[in-house]
């Protein structure tokens, strides 16, 4: 190896400057030089809210050519004050994940195999089998004749991933229907 590739690596060249911390443009290859934020090619920056916990921390969505290239905490958040934890740091692979599953999917009872199912025949099956739950299990009264105006026909399990708003109408929803059983995630 030659004399002069090797006065070349960083660390010669970081004493020989006097940069002993290693903080200066001595450290820096051709490459590194060279490179630049995915955030700074972006066509618009979208304001968001992360989708894994209840917290609600802000987010910068940064857009490019209609795909998302970066997600990264928005300082202007009042709750994140610009920080993210590392899920909500790693959203953006959520968004642009190949593994990503995007069809609504089925499977039957008793079948090993799942089906496609088509957005607005999934919405009817499942409000066919809300409706019918209800139905099956009212109860108007109890046995001294006080009104209860409930269903134990069904109950509502929320997740942590929707934000406060969300979480709200589902409750509202499941509220109106006369479920008595509802539970959040966040709430505990």
């Amino acid at each position: 190896m030659s004399t002069k590739r090797v006065l070349g690596w960083p660390v010669f060249r970081q004493l020989r400057s006097g940069d002993v911390f290693g903080r200066g443009e001595t450290t820096q290859s051709r490459k590194s030089k060279n490179l630049s934020a995915r955030t700074t090619d972006a066509d618009r920056v979208v304001q968001s809210v992360c989708p894994y916990c209840a917290v609600g921390c802000g987010q910068r969505v940064f857009v490019k050519d209609e795909k998302v290239v970066q997600i990264e905490g928005d300082p202007d958040s009042p709750i994140s004050r610009g920080r993210l934890c590392p899920k909500g740091a790693a959203s953006e692979q959520l968004v642009n994940s190949s593994r990503r599953v995007t069809d609504v999917l089925y499977r039957a009872p008793k079948s090993t195999e799942w089906q496609k199912l088509d957005l607005d025949q999934a919405i009817d099956m499942i409000a066919d089998r809300v409706l019918e739950a209800r139905a099956n299990h009212w109860e108007d009264t109890d046995e001294q004749g006080r009104p209860l105006n409930r269903t134990l026909g069904f109950a509502g399990l929320g997740g942590a991933t929707l934000d406060n708003e969300e979480n709200y109408l589902i409750k509202k929803l499941f509220t109106a229907a006369g479920a008595v059983q509802l539970e959040n995630q966040a709430r505990i």
